[in-house]
C-alpha cells in the first residue's frame, strides 16, 4: 500500500546559476523559475497532493544585491496576480507565510488580496514562504506564547506557527544539488523525507518529481520507532 503523500515542500535553488549558464542575467532565472512553480503545482495536484510549500524569499535573501532583491519583489507582485488568474480556475488556494509585515506594502497587499480571493478553493493549497526563516518562525511563536501566557508543550507549540492547520511536509525536495535545508520549516520537517535533485530549479521536470516521489515511496517512515517485526 502506498504511503500517504499529502504535502511536498520545495526549496527552489539554482535560478541564478541556470540563467548564467544560458549567458543571461540572474534575474532572468528568477523570471523563468516563477513560471516553474505553476507547472509543479499542476503536477502535484494531478498526483493527489493537497499541499505544496515553496521557499520563495527567505529572511536571508535581503543580503543579496539590492537590484536583485528589487527585481524579485517586483516579480512577486506581477506573478502573484498572473498566478491567481490561471490557477484560480483550477481550484487552487493560495497562502503566504513569513514575516509579511516586513515586506513592501504593495507585496503585502497582494498577498492579502489573493489569499482572500482563493480562500474557498479546495483542490490544492499553495503556500508561499516570503520573508520567511525557520528560526524566525520559532521565535515569533515563542513571543506569541508568552504574550498569551499559553501552555508550553510540543503539541500546543504548533498552534503558534504561521500555518498551524497545515500538516507537516511528508517530502522536501531541494534542487541544484545542494544538500542542506537552509532554515526552511525547521520545526515542521523534523521527520520529513528529503530528496536532493541535481537539476537547477528552472530545469525541474515532471519526470524528476516522479523520481522524488518514487524515492519517497521506497522509504520506511518509522518516526523514531522500529519495525513491528523487529
Amino acid at each position: 500500500m502506498d504511503k500517504p503523500l499529502t504535502h511536498i515542500a520545495f526549496i527552489m535553488d539554482g535560478n541564478g546559476r541556470w540563467a548564467q549558464k544560458q549567458g543571461k542575467p540572474r534575474t532572468y532565472g528568477h523570471y523563468v523559475g516563477a513560471y516553474k512553480i505553476e507547472e509543479v503545482v499542476r503536477w502535484c495536484a494531478a498526483r493527489g497532493v493537497k499541499y505544496t510549500t515553496f521557499y520563495a524569499f527567505s529572511t536571508e535573501n535581503w543580503k543579496r544585491p539590492p537590484k536583485e532583491v528589487e527585481f524579485i519583489l517586483g516579480l512577486l507582485v506581477e506573478k502573484i496576480g498572473e498566478f491567481y488568474e490561471r490557477m484560480s480556475k483550477e481550484n487552487v488556494k493560495l497562502r503566504f507565510i513569513g514575516r509579511l509585515d516586513g515586506l513592501p506594502d504593495i507585496v503585502r497587499e497582494k498577498c492579502i488580496e489573493y489569499e482572500e480571493k482563493t480562500k474557498d478553493n479546495t483542490k490544492i493549497q499553495v503556500i508561499m514562504a516570503l520573508n520567511y526563516g525557520g528560526r524566525t518562525e520559532i521565535v515569533d511563536a515563542v513571543k506569541k506564547i508568552f504574550e498569551e501566557k499559553a501552555e508550553i508543550s510540543e503539541e500546543n507549540f504548533k498552534n503558534y506557527l504561521y500555518a498551524p492547520d497545515v500538516p507537516d511536509p511528508d517530502l522536501v525536495v531541494r534542487t541544484s544539488g545542494e544538500m542542506r535545508i537552509s532554515n526552511f520549516l525547521i520545526w515542521q520537517i523534523a521527520y520529513s523525507e528529503l530528496y536532493f535533485s541535481n537539476l537547477l530549479w528552472p530545469e525541474f521536470s515532471e519526470e524528476e518529481l516522479d523520481r522524488a516521489i518514487e524515492s519517497y515511496r521506497k522509504r520506511e517512515r518509522r518516526f523514531g520507532g522500529i519495525r513491528e517485526n523487529g
